[in-house]
This record gives C-alpha cells, sequence and structure tokens, in this order.
C-alpha cells in the first residue's frame, strides 16, 4: 500500500518503513506525527484519488532526526564590474519514518 501526501507544500509518495527527509516539523525524535492531506491512496492496480483529499484517509509516522541539510551558496556576479556576491543557506530538515497508512 502507498500514499500520497502534502507536507510543507512538497508533495511524497510513500509506503510502510520508508523514511522520508522533509521541512523543519515541530517535536524531537521519537515523536509521533500525523499527516491528513493525503491526495491518493492506492495498493496495486486499484487507486483512490481526493478531491483534494481523500477522506477519512492519514498517514502516520515518527520523527527519527532533527537535523541541517548542507550548505547551499548563492553568487552573484557581474562581469567586468568587480561585482561579486556570496551568501550561503543552510535548510533545517526533518527524518520521518512512515510507520502507517490508514
Amino acid at each position: 500500500m502507498y500514499a500520497v501526501f502534502a507536507s510543507g507544500g512538497k508533495q511524497f509518495k510513500v509506503q510502510e518503513q520508508d523514511i522520508v527527509t522533509m521541512e523543519r516539523l515541530a517535536g524531537e525524535a521519537g515523536t509521533k506525527v500525523t499527516f491528513t492531506e493525503v491526495l491518493a491512496v492506492g495498493e496495486g492496480a486499484e487507486l483512490k484519488l481526493g478531491t483534494p483529499f481523500v477522506e477519512g484517509a492519514k498517514v502516520e509516522g515518527e520523527i527519527v532526526e532533527q537535523f541541517r541539510g548542507s550548505k547551499l551558496i548563492a553568487f552573484k556576479m557581474k562581469r567586468r564590474k568587480g561585482y561579486r556576491r556570496r551568501k550561503g543557506h543552510r535548510q533545517e530538515l526533518t527524518k520521518v519514518k512512515i510507520t502507517a497508512i490508514a
């Protein structure tokens, strides 16, 4: 069984026991989380689509780790003008293990 759900402005296709990296969620490691914005649920060739969400469906998970992603560099430059700007950014991320799809 698999499900497609939305969190943090992104969509994730998951099965049970999958580990997903997503934008920061509130909570410490070991905290249970529930996602109710389930867009689709499928098993084999059968697929149930929501309009926009599947009624009564939810995806349950457990926070595994809170961490920061790798550094991304935003570099601006204008040739022959001596203009160079460099700015770094590290995204706050959460690893979630999917425990159940209901």
